[in-house]
């Protein structure tokens, strides 16, 4: 019951994004929240999903913590797959690729993360896995359909 009622939050709130172009949605206390398209690894067809993200050191960045469940979000494994994804920040498009953080540079965003939102640290004591931060960088901006 609980995961059925993330998802159905998850897709509303998408649509609220998406039809209000970044106005209504994006920000839930105190996360920002962004559109991630990622291409699914079994079906090869385009997922979208609305998730917390940082903007920090130039690079949009995403905590894998899927609410401390033991395994990753779908998101994340499709990334592994195919870094090439699509985030939609504010009504813009921008095409990125993704990769995973490591060593000192996660330590550094681990502790940046933490410090801007708590919660993680109890995600990371709900679940025995590694909690993946994942940087992206900007290819390209697809579109910009603010106005």
């Amino acid at each position: 019951m609980k995961d059925a009622l993330i998802k159905l939050f998850m897709d509303i709130n998408a649509l609220l994004i998406r039809i209000s172009r970044g106005r209504v949605g994006s920000n839930l206390g105190t996360q920002t929240i962004l559109l991630l398209e990622t291409t699914g690894r079994k079906t090869g067809q385009l997922r979208e999903i609305p998730v917390a993200y940082f903007f920090h050191e130039g690079k949009y960045l995403i905590v894998d913590s899927n609410w401390g469940k033991e395994k990753n979000a779908d998101w994340y494994l499709n990334l592994l797959k195919n870094p090439r994804a699509k985030l939609t920040v504010n009504g813009k498009a921008i095409q990125v690729t993704a990769r995973d953080t490591q060593r000192d540079e996660y330590a550094r965003l681990w502790e940046f993360a933490t410090k801007k939102h708590p919660p993680y640290l109890n995600y990371q004591k709900m679940t025995s896995r590694h909690i993946p931060i994942v940087a992206f960088e900007v290819v390209e901006l697809i579109s910009n359909s603010e106005g």
